[in-house]
């Protein structure tokens, strides 16, 4: 069984050697035809999510935002594969961070944390670790996958541009080493995942519906006094992006509970109502769904008589 994984994973690592011009065109179509047409994959949540989102789209318009979501999903499949292969210079070419020497001077000698998210192509924000200097590390938190493959191609990606990937399971420990060191960090969080069971003690209103986050990134903010930028990113063309952080908290600041993660997820919906076939659509995001009592009694602890 290891042998399998292990064969399969470095068959996909082959695949990124190939040319990008057939990466992105023939083979980014050929994914898209399989992912949309073949094995439809996913393809009731995602009808769903759009729905549910944009009641007041037309079933064309919505059709139309499907098929550009899947088109890009298959891109974003090939941009994964192609980062086992990349050059650091490709890499800065590919995504853009704007103002992004400014952006180093603001939070020279601080932690602080980059709210990202399923939009554009994520794991191209392993670019902003190319500019990391002595003492200071960029970290990319993320969740270990059941598919062992998948998990070992995206430790590997992270980790050869100089990024340091670190389970969620373990974040904690891992800011108060690296604190106690003297080594300052940037944390790329991303935080538009549905959290378990356990974590859905509040719901926001975003896109038209009550949603649950995760609230480590307002957590760990507050904790250790860490500034937080959201991420904004936009596609330029297949494979090219660029990318603008905007500050959400200061890390001083008095602010009242999940004040912080209400600015993320309003930023994020702004973000995807400019351009909706850039998110990840297929995530089952929606799947648990607050009782009217639970959002009744939100209201009044919110607003009490």
């Amino acid at each position: 069984r290891q042998m399998c994984i292990r064969d399969r994973y470095y068959l996909l690592k082959a695949v990124g050697l190939l040319p990008a011009w057939f990466l992105y065109y023939p083979l980014a179509g050929v994914c898209y035809l399989l992912l949309y047409y073949l094995f439809r994959y996913r393809l009731q949540v995602t009808r769903e999510n759009l729905q549910n989102a944009f009641p007041e789209k037309s079933r064309e318009e919505l059709r139309r935002i499907e098929r550009r979501f899947y088109r890009h999903l298959a891109e974003v499949f090939i941009d994964t594969i192609d980062l086992t292969s990349i050059s650091r210079r490709q890499l800065r070419r590919r995504m853009m961070i704007k103002d992004e020497a400014v952006h180093r001077k603001e939070v020279e000698g601080k932690d602080w944390i980059a709210g990202m998210s399923h939009y554009g192509s994520w794991e191209y924000f392993i670019a902003y670790a190319l500019g990391d200097g002595e003492g200071r590390e960029t970290i990319g938190v993320y969740k270990t996958l059941h598919n062992r493959v998948m998990d070992m191609l995206y430790r590997s990606i992270r980790s050869r541009m100089g990024m340091e990937p670190v389970p969620m399971s373990v974040i904690l420990r891992h800011v108060v080493r690296d604190r106690q060191q003297g080594i300052r960090m940037g944390i790329g969080l991303i935080a538009d995942q549905a959290p378990p069971w356990f974590h859905r003690d509040y719901w926001y209103d975003f896109l038209g519906q009550p949603t649950s986050f995760y609230d480590g990134l307002e957590n760990m903010a507050l904790r250790f006094g860490m500034p937080v930028y959201f991420v904004h990113i936009d596609k330029i063309r297949r494979a090219h992006y660029t990318a603008r952080f905007e500050l959400i908290y200061d890390g001083q600041e008095r602010v009242a509970p999940h004040e912080i993660t209400k600015r993320y997820a309003a930023k994020l919906e702004a973000m995807i109502r400019q351009r909706p076939e850039l998110w990840l659509w297929s995530h089952r995001r929606w799947k648990h769904k607050p009782t009217p009592e639970e959002l009744e009694k939100q209201r009044e602890e919110e607003c009490p008589r």
